[in-house]
């Protein structure tokens, strides 16, 4: 009788929204490692103003990795969507709906333009590389380059989103709300690493490797937050 009692009642941890919103909450640890393990499978793309040979080389001689490469930022980017929903239920739970909206729309323009982002090199893995049109394989690999460094912007806004609605909801300290402003300022400059070559180009180490790590420490940061946070007040999930 008991054995079939917990059988009956296993479900319903399922059906509750504390599993749920522990869950969503670990969706941020969920997106780094698809993250790094999607960064290690891509290898180093070429640089801009890379010859169109080199570039077409790197997209048809590598296009199993980079096509395998591109789901996994795929699913990286769903659990980063679900990781900021979990971070809007908990500003919704304080009341403070409107930095709620805030990393929801921040979230959805970072998601777009990453899934733009990931398009331009399966396209080219698929089937562009190997067209032998090198004006618009040179281009397409320029444009992502771009399109990496255009994406500060919106980083910037979910990142200041999180960091001040944290902070008004009182879940991370002054000194802590302190390192998440400079995490803003740092990423926000990546929008203007325009230089011709160099630390600050679209393909520098500052746009390519520091500005991209700084965000993945912030959402590590935040996880932490969260996971920690006793469950919701009223039922977000």
């Amino acid at each position: 009788m008991s054995a079939s009692s917990t059988v009956m009642a296993s479900p319903t941890v399922y059906n509750g929204p504390t599993f749920w919103e522990r869950l969503w909450r670990l969706s941020g640890i969920n997106f780094i490692l698809f993250a790094v393990i999607a960064y290690v499978l891509y290898g180093s793309q070429p640089h801009v103003g890379a010859s169109a040979d080199a570039v077409a080389a790197f997209y048809s001689g590598h296009s199993t990795r980079i096509l395998i490469a591109a789901f996994v930022s795929g699913m990286g980017i769903l659990n980063l969507l679900w990781f900021v929903a979990a971070l809007r239920a908990t500003f919704a739970d304080k009341g403070l709906d409107g930095w709620g909206a805030a990393v929801t729309i921040a979230s959805a323009m970072v998601g777009g333009l990453f899934l733009l982002l990931l398009t331009i090199p399966a396209a080219l893995a698929v089937s562009i590389a190997g067209s032998g049109n090198a004006t618009l394989i040179s281009g397409l690999n320029d444009f992502a380059w771009a399109g990496l460094v255009l994406t500060s912007f919106p980083r910037a806004m979910l990142i200041m989103a999180g960091s001040f609605g944290l902070w008004r909801s009182r879940l991370i300290s002054d000194a802590q709300f302190g390192l998440g402003v400079a995490a803003i300022v740092l990423v926000l400059l990546g929008g203007a690493a325009w230089m011709r070559g160099g630390f600050f180009a679209p393909d520098g180490m500052y746009s390519r490797i520091i500005s991209p790590i700084i965000g993945l420490v912030w959402v590590l940061a935040v996880s932490s937050v969260l996971v920690r946070r006793s469950p919701a007040t009223r039922a977000g999930w």
